[in-house]
């Protein structure tokens, strides 16, 4: 299904889907994002049956309001084999939003070559939301409008590069400053400080519980 094609049949409502935040959405596609599973959660929340997901490209619940950069920094991590945790609005098929941060699973072939990605997502704080990733998510698309998804990415690297931070360093220190601020990893412990990559990685196993 085109892209396109697909928003063009499509009405845009501003209002969120009702769901279960405390829920994971999970999610298989092959190399090339074509959806192979989709788990009951992720068929209550998006609005489609198991079988209108089938076959088709994961983008069938892509939202005109994100940035086609994120997408593109999605794509070039995940072909690189890295996981990433991006924070995305997606549109059911009713036309409603909703907002999920990510985390992905590669598994690779006997030759090393990834056939298969496992997505799993959920729910993102409103507040941080709202106060941190729509402005930037609008001033990408406001760029992207303009100047295309090249210059889009260079205002991103820019406002990383300013606040000395890597995209997914920025997400997780917006969750956890949130999370942190409703005691909800109250027993969350200093000795992941010992370094950066194991505490971001701590931190987004135990946020997806794995």
């Amino acid at each position: 299904m085109n892209q396109e094609n697909h928003l063009q049949n499509r009405v845009i409502i501003d209002k969120e889907v009702s769901w279960d935040k405390t829920q994971v959405i999970m999610s298989k596609t092959n190399a090339y994002g074509i959806i192979e599973y989709a788990n009951e959660v992720f068929v209550d929340v998006c609005g489609y049956e198991d079988y209108e997901l089938m076959g088709q490209p994961h983008n069938i619940i892509r939202h005109p309001d994100m940035p086609k950069v994120i997408f593109k920094v999605l794509w070039e991590n995940l072909k690189n084999g890295k996981n990433f945790h991006a924070i995305v609005k997606n549109l059911a098929k009713s036309g409603r939003y909703y907002w999920v941060i990510t985390d992905f699973e590669i598994a690779r072939d006997e030759n090393d070559v990834i056939v298969n990605y496992f997505g799993r997502r959920q729910a993102v704080p409103q507040e941080v939301i709202a106060m941190h990733i729509e402005p930037l998510y609008k001033k990408l698309l406001q760029i992207e409008a303009a100047s295309g998804v090249e210059f889009s990415e260079k205002y991103l690297i820019g406002f990383l590069e300013e606040k000395k931070r890597t995209y997914v360093e920025y997400i997780k220190e917006l969750i956890y400053e949130h999370e942190k601020s409703q005691s909800k990893f109250a027993n969350y412990s200093e000795e992941e400080d010992a370094g950066e990559e194991e505490e971001h990685r701590g931190f987004f196993s135990r946020l997806f519980g794995r």
